[in-house]
């Protein structure tokens, strides 16, 4: 198991220097600067302004320069937030999006899961009819689209719920971000565990189970939903990112100190080294979540390590 990790980890390596190089020059040849959209500067103020970020430098240099900080875990100052580091930005915000989305994710779960189950073993039912149209206006619904919603009902209509804000992380604060970001989760992976177990339910091995005379309680727990979990576990892996990833857009409307904000301002006003630290930090999470969910698999399916 620890060579299939380590060639993993190995193979993400050059994964990570693309993103990184891509995402470096794309960066480079989009028009403007981090100082030209602010007001007209005197000439000598730019150029000491560009000589202090090391932006006189040919481009060379400067990529070799942000390589060699990145291999030290240095992603810069920022152009925008001055005297604050890109570091310091991802460190103060980057924990809301995990709660936020970390609790959409639990979520998703806990009702996704059970639910595709559920239709799976009630097959041409309405158990499986109306979860499963659920699921599918959830999947054709995007979050950005939803929160507004959730908002203007439980929030302005009904005044149950505050409307935005973050106030410490009050969990009255966290409903509708949580909600808004697991409802098109949970209709994924309930339509995903749905078709995995119907697949796995009409296989050999559980026709012999129960014409062995095994109680379906045991034929589906034990022998059913191993298998049928795998298509999951691959899912979770980009799922979860996505789901961080995801709370960028449901943050802004709802006010949230994420890093969201942060990115939506770098990318704006052209500060390189904010952009590129979300990216890598993006890329570095798809790597690990990834790499999480191919060792995972590996665990529950030995073919993996053997191949």
């Amino acid at each position: 198991m620890m060579r299939f990790i380590l060639r993993r980890v190995l193979g993400a390596i050059p994964t990570l220097w693309v993103i990184i190089t891509l995402s470096f020059f794309m960066l480079r040849a989009a028009p403007g600067g981090p100082f030209t959209t602010q007001r007209a500067l005197p000439p000598q103020v730019m150029a000491n302004l560009k000589h202090m970020y090391h932006l006189d430098e040919p481009l060379w240099e400067q990529y070799l320069r942000y390589l060699g900080n990145i291999l030290h875990g240095n992603f810069g100052p920022s152009f925008v937030y001055r005297g604050t580091s890109v570091n310091d930005l991802i460190a103060q915000g980057f924990p809301v999006d995990i709660i936020v989305g970390g609790l959409a994710l639990l979520l998703a779960m806990l009702i996704g899961i059970p639910l595709g189950i559920k239709a799976a073993l009630k097959q041409n039912t309405a158990w499986d009819y109306v979860p499963m149209g659920v699921a599918m206006a959830g999947i054709s619904i995007p979050a950005f689209v939803v929160a507004p919603l959730l908002v203007l009902v439980l929030a302005v209509k009904a005044k149950w719920l505050p409307a935005g804000g973050w106030s410490g992380g009050h969990p009255l604060y966290l409903v509708l971000p949580v909600v808004s970001l697991a409802l098109p989760m949970v209709a994924y992976m309930a339509r995903l565990m749905r078709g995995s177990m119907v697949e796995v339910l009409n296989s050999p091995f559980i026709r012999t189970a129960r014409a062995k005379g095994m109680p379906e309680r045991i034929v589906i727990y034990r022998h059913a939903l191993k298998p049928a979990m795998m298509p999951l576990i691959s899912f979770l892996g980009p799922a979860t990112v996505a789901t961080l990833t995801g709370s960028i857009v449901v943050e802004q409307i709802f006010g949230l100190p994420g890093i969201g904000r942060f990115f939506v301002n770098g990318a704006m006003n052209r500060d390189y080294t904010l952009v590129m630290g979300v990216t890598i930090l993006y890329g570095m999470l798809i790597v690990l979540f990834n790499l999480l969910a191919d060792v995972l698999y590996g665990l529950l399916d030995p073919r993996v390590r053997l191949s």
